[in-house]
This record gives C-alpha cells, structure tokens and sequence, in this order.
C-alpha cells in the first residue's frame, strides 16, 4: 500500500492489476520480464513455502520458472511498476522513479 500512496503521489494516469484476480497470461508475464531487464528467476518470491516446498534445489530453466509463477502467483514479487517499455519492482518504492 504504500508503494501505492507513492504513486497516487505522482498526478499520472495509472492502473492497478490484481493479478490474483486477473492472472498474467504467458505472453503477459515474459513481457513484464523484458521490461524489466531480469532473468525470470529474479521475479521470484524465492521464500514463499510454495517456492521452497515444490521448486527450491531444483534446475529449472526459464520456462519452467515462468510455468511455476503462472500456476503460483503469489510467487511473483511485487508490486511491479510499469511505464511505457520500462519496469521496476518497487522495492523500495524509491525505484519508481528509475522509470518516469
């Protein structure tokens, strides 16, 4: 939520995705990954029990790790700032500005 404030902060036109609710599709996903400029596994919330418990130890490459967060959301760190053909992850929410 914070993160958030920060953006309400900024007088841009902006939209919230709730990608619980509204899941990435694979071709979503691989984008967001490119706009960041990171390896697939960089997105992953590597001490979720989901990650730990099914996935942790194993060699995956990056379709398998890009499979895992699409069946497991709640693997994929966030929140995620988009503008235009760049992308942070907002932590510390001091990054957005990286992208604006």
């Amino acid at each position: 939520r914070e993160g958030l404030c920060e953006i309400e902060n900024l007088n841009q036109p902006f939209e919230i995705r709730k990608y619980f609710d509204e899941p990435f599709s694979e071709s979503e996903l691989k984008e967001v990954i490119q706009k960041l400029k990171i390896k697939p596994i960089d997105l992953v919330r590597t001490k979720e029990s989901i990650w730990t418990e099914k996935y942790k130890g194993k060699e995956l490459n990056d379709e398998e790790i890009i499979k895992a967060m699409l069946e497991n959301p709640k693997l994929i760190e966030r929140p995620i700032v988009i503008n235009g053909n760049r992308a942070v992850i907002a932590r510390p929410k001091e990054k957005i500005n990286e992208i604006l």
